[in-house]
C-alpha cells in the first residue's frame, strides 16, 4: 500500500525547513560574518626584517629602537637603490674571506635599519596591540612608535579575502605627512608566506622593495627575499636572499645578486660554529670557496 502525500503538504515542509535552516544561520553570523571571527595572525617579525646578527655588530632592531650604537644620519633608500654594495672596505688580513662576506651583507643590513628604520620599528611595534574590528570586518592596529626621538602613528589594517589576508600600513607624522601607506602585503591565515611591498618614503611613494618570505615552524626552516624594484632603476632586480636550512655543516646563506654587476655574492655558515664560506666570481676571480674558521680566520677549505 502506498502512502499518498499531498502536494501542499510536501511544500509547507520544504519552507519550515529552509526557515529553521535560516533561523539556525542568522544564531551564528552577525553582520554576514562569522560571530567566532578573530583577528588575523600578524606574519612574524622575520617576514620583514632579514637576520643580519651574525655579520653585524649591533642588533638591527636594537639599533633602530635607541639601542646602543646610535644612528646619528639617515640614509636615503633612493641613493643608496637598494642593490649591492659599490664600494667601501671590509676586514682583511687574516680575516678577508669573512670580511669581505660582511662587507656584502652590511650593505643591505645598512638599508635596512638606516634606510627603513620607520617601517621596520612600526611593523615590529605592531605585536604589542590589541587590534579593533571596523564596520566593514577589517581590523585595525593603531599605536604610536618613536624612532630617533620622533614620534609617528601607525595603523597596520588587516582583512581577509578570499586567498588569506591583505595587509596596509598607514604611518603618520604630526606637521609633516598624513596616512601614508608606507607598505602593503598579503600573507596566507597561517602566516607561513606571503609578501610585502615597501614605498620609498613620503616624499617620494615609489615602489622600492619587494620581500617575498616563507617559514615552516614544524622543520624550523624559512626564507626571505629582498628584491630591488625601483622602477627604470639600474639596479632593478638586484636582490639579497637569506635561508634557514637544516643543512650540515652550513645552515644558514645569502645569495646576493648585483644587478648591475650580473655578479652572485654566494655566503653560508654554520649558525651554531660561525665557521663559513664565500664564493664571489668577480671578486676573487674564480668560481671556488673561500673558507673562515670558528675564529673567523682565513682557513683551506675542506
Amino acid at each position: 500500500m502506498r502512502l499518498q502525500v499531498p502536494v501542499r503538504a510536501v511544500c509547507v515542509c520544504v519552507v519550515l525547513a529552509m526557515l529553521a535552516l535560516s533561523f539556525v544561520g542568522c544564531a551564528t553570523r552577525e553582520d554576514d560574518q562569522p560571530a567566532s571571527e578573530e583577528p588575523p595572525q600578524i606574519p612574524p617579525e622575520s617576514s620583514f626584517v632579514m637576520d643580519f646578527d651574525d655579520f653585524a655588530s649591533q642588533n638591527p632592531r636594537s639599533l633602530i629602537l635607541g639601542g646602543k650604537g646610535q644612528i646619528a644620519a639617515q640614509v636615503s633608500p633612493a641613493q643608496s637603490n637598494a642593490a649591492s654594495p659599490a664600494s667601501g672596505r671590509y676586514a682583511l688580513g687574516d680575516r678577508a674571506n669573512w670580511g669581505f662576506a660582511a662587507f656584502n651583507v652590511g650593505f643591505w643590513n645598512t638599508l635596512a635599519v638606516v634606510g627603513l628604520a620607520v617601517p621596520v620599528a612600526s611593523f615590529g611595534e605592531s605585536f604589542h596591540h590589541v587590534p579593533t574590528r571596523q564596520p566593514d570586518h577589517s581590523w585595525v592596529w593603531t599605536y604610536e612608535v618613536t624612532v630617533q626621538k620622533a614620534t609617528y602613528t601607525a595603523e597596520l589594517h588587516g582583512r581577509y579575502t578570499e586567498s588569506g589576508v591583505r595587509w596596509d600600513m598607514y604611518v603618520t607624522k604630526q606637521g609633516e605627512y598624513s596616512n601614508f601607506r608606507w607598505y602593503y602585503g598579503e600573507s596566507n591565515v597561517r602566516a607561513t608566506e606571503g609578501y610585502w611591498i615597501m614605498m620609498n618614503r613620503p616624499a617620494d611613494p615609489s615602489d622600492l622593495l619587494r620581500i617575498d618570505w616563507h617559514r615552516n615552524s614544524n622543520h624550523g626552516t624559512s626564507d626571505i627575499r629582498y628584491t630591488n624594484i625601483v622602477p627604470g632603476g639600474p639596479e632593478n632586480g638586484g636582490y639579497i636572499f637569506y635561508e634557514v636550512s637544516t643543512d650540515s655543516p652550513y645552515n644558514l646563506s645569502y645569495d646576493i645578486y648585483n644587478k648591475g654587476k650580473d655578479n652572485h655574492t654566494y655566503i653560508e655558515w654554520s649558525n651554531a660554529t660561525k665557521a663559513g664560506r664565500v664564493k664571489d666570481p668577480l671578486h676573487f676571480g674564480d668560481s671556488q670557496w673561500h673558507c673562515w674558521d670558528d675564529n673567523l680566520n682565513d682557513v683551506a677549505c675542506p
